[in-house]
């Protein structure tokens, strides 16, 4: 038997948090959006306002439809506002810690029936479950970014997840138009397990000087007919998060495909993020 989700939290704003939220809304569901500060929650609603207001002129959505999505979201600071939600989903920053504690903290002020999830890309999500009273009710949800327009939700089952915890929120996310894989909660989960190495790969090529970052997208995009090739990905995704996602792999399975190249963390280490800093591999002032 599954459980009717209703009502749907969310913690955090920023870039990933935005996005469910604003996928959610336009879905249906009545949305609590959670920021630690008015600052961070201001910035994060006018990034879903943004976000629905480029669907509008593209013509991705009608004018009514994203009135009537916005009118669903309300933000808020406080914690406990996520009270009376049905299934909640955290989409704080990639911290161990810090997500076993919003976990604990989502555990003392959530309704005794709600659905725990985390959007992790990386981290042991049972190791979140661990933090709670309610580890049958926990779960991995992670959307792909940007979360509007992805059509992938990579679902994470512990060995602690109940069968109705999972079969409700495989419900939740088909009733977000998304497409749903199945992974155990293993380092990397399905996209990353894959993804990761291949960037790193990529890195370390260049670094030695193999093909140029332009020969190398263009062999992707045209040979493998990828969307994007390697450094174009990598910038959009951002050096940042993957080095992150490789080192947090690799301190877990000290699997030699994770370990990052130097020129990745040198980049990193001088603020070449990609897109979000205006360069990257490619520069993006313009």
């Amino acid at each position: 038997m599954t459980q009717a989700i209703q009502r749907v939290g969310v913690v955090g704003c920023g870039l990933m948090g935005a996005g469910i939220a604003e996928v959610c809304a336009k879905a249906g569901y009545p949305v609590v959006v959670r920021e630690a500060t008015a600052g961070l929650l201001t910035a994060g609603l006018s990034r879903i306002s943004s976000s629905m207001a480029r669907a509008v002129a593209r013509g991705k959505l009608a004018g009514v439809e994203r009135d009537a999505a916005w009118a669903r979201i309300t933000g808020v600071i406080e914690l406990g506002a996520l009270a009376e939600c049905d299934l909640v989903v955290e989409a704080v920053p990639e911290n161990l810690e810090l997500k076993r504690q919003v976990f604990a903290d989502l555990d003392a002020v959530a309704p005794a029936h709600a659905i725990l999830a985390s959007n992790t890309s990386s981290l042991a999500v049972t190791d979140m479950a661990a933090a709670t009273r309610r580890p049958d009710k926990v779960l991995g949800i992670h959307f792909m970014q940007p979360v509007p327009v992805m059509p992938l939700l990579e679902m994470v089952r512990t060995f602690l997840t109940s069968e109705e915890t999972f079969q409700s929120a495989k419900a939740f996310g088909e009733s977000l138009g998304k497409t749903i894989v199945v992974s155990k909660d293993t380092p990397g989960f399905i996209v990353n397990l894959l993804l990761i190495p291949y960037l790193l790969q990529a890195v370390e090529a260049l670094e030695r000087g193999v093909a140029t970052k332009e020969d190398f997208d263009t062999a992707i995009k045209l040979g493998l007919n990828h969307p994007m090739g390697p450094f174009t990905l990598l910038d959009f995704v951002g050096l940042d998060t993957t080095l992150f996602v490789a080192d947090a792999v690799f301190e877990e399975t000290k699997d030699p495909r994770f370990a990052a190249p130097p020129l990745l963390r040198r980049m990193v280490s001088a603020g070449y993020l990609g897109r979000k800093s205006g360069k990257g591999f490619y520069e993006y002032s313009k």
